[in-house]
């Protein structure tokens, strides 16, 4: 855990000095442009309301990779699982006419089947036809969009709009806010604290966890490995859709060309950076969020373009993958030594002991 720790904050320090130096080199004052970045994503109850309720979809999408990642699949598809999530859950809120009490989780179910409709559709080729999970859902992911580009542009398009939309949902479907707070922020938490409970204190967490490190062993052990696999494809798959979902029910209320962006693309960064620990995706979808809100309004302060974001985002993902390996050398190599330290004072002890009983 320490290790963990001592990794996240060497890669956040270096990835602001590497950024710090760009900053200069270009011309700008880096303290000044930090200090606007932290003004806009930390400093006040509003920027950092908006700051944690764009960590959302961060956190859901990584919450599905790492999830995916250290079970075994390799599934690369919260893109499409997210925007097919998203456009189930604007059907519903379209045609469904239900008070909001019902109308709220009845969405989010519709958004979470979207995903893992998507993600399960992988999963079953992989059973019935040994295809790569890798290359399907890269490939899903291009059908989802320009299926959900094609739906907003014809069936379900937006005739009084200028650009290609939806019309909105039913206010019934629009998730609350209690003042500056929109509560996607309470289903993003109780998420992680399910998935982790999921993941770390059950018996499929364990299976899944097992399977991820070595499926061989776990089949030999009596895992159901197949299922295990289909199981945590369509898990993963849904979580994504909820985050596609989230993202309408919680505003623009409608589903917009290009809507999501690369959200789920910087969950799978984030869950690569966190190892795929659940709280680690947490931290960094966090971390991430503040980065890209804070960017904007540093740019408009410093004139520095948002897109140094991008910057340190990269920087942090290079530094923490890369020396993740080098402190765990580090930390092995000092607990051999220790150990060594010890036995031989244990040894020197026991070997002064015995002579003094001799004489």
């Amino acid at each position: 855990m320490m290790q963990r720790v001592l990794n996240a904050a060497l890669g956040i320090v270096i990835a602001l000095v590497i950024g710090a130096l760009i900053m200069l080199v270009q011309g700008y004052d880096p303290l000044a442009s930090y200090a606007a970045l932290f003004q806009f994503s930390l400093a006040t109850p509003y920027v950092l309301a908006t700051t944690i309720k764009n960590a959302v979809p961060l956190v859901l999408t990584g919450l599905s990779a790492a999830i995916a990642f250290a079970s075994g699949p390799v599934n690369l598809g919260p893109p499409g699982q997210l925007i097919m999530g998203a456009l189930a859950a604007t059907v519903g809120g379209i045609y469904l006419d239900l008070p909001p009490w019902l109308m709220i989780p009845v969405l989010a179910v519709l958004a979470m089947a979207g995903g893992a409709l998507w993600s399960g559709l992988a999963a079953l080729l992989r059973q019935a036809f040994q295809m790569s999970e890798f290359i399907v859902t890269l490939m899903l992911n291009i059908i989802a969009d320009y299926f959900v580009l094609w739906a907003i542009m014809d069936p379900l398009k937006d005739i009084t709009a200028y650009s290609p939309m939806t019309p909105p949902i039913s206010r019934n479907g629009w998730l609350p806010e209690f003042g500056d707070w929109n509560s996607a922020i309470l289903w993003m938490l109780a998420a992680v604290a399910l998935m982790w409970f999921l993941h770390n204190r059950t018996i499929i967490g364990y299976e899944w966890r097992i399977g991820g490190q070595n499926s061989l062993f776990a089949r030999l052990g009596g895992c159901p490995v197949d299922r295990n696999f289909v199981l945590a494809m369509i898990l993963t798959g849904a979580l994504a859709g909820l985050a596609g979902g989230l993202l309408i029910m919680g505003g623009p209320h409608r589903l917009l060309r290009g809507l999501g962006a690369n959200y789920a693309w910087d969950g799978v960064m984030i869950a690569i950076v966190a190892s795929n620990s659940l709280i680690g995706t947490l931290f960094y979808g966090l971390f991430f969020s503040a980065m890209q809100t804070g960017a904007l309004g540093m740019e408009l302060i410093t004139d520095l373009p948002s897109e140094i974001a991008l910057v340190l985002q990269g920087v942090l993902v290079l530094v923490i993958v890369a020396s993740r390996e080098a402190l765990y050398k580090v930390a092995n190599a000092l607990a051999v030594r220790r150990r060594a330290t010890d036995a031989s004072r244990s040894g020197h002890i026991s070997g002064s002991a015995e002579s003094s009983r001799r004489s």
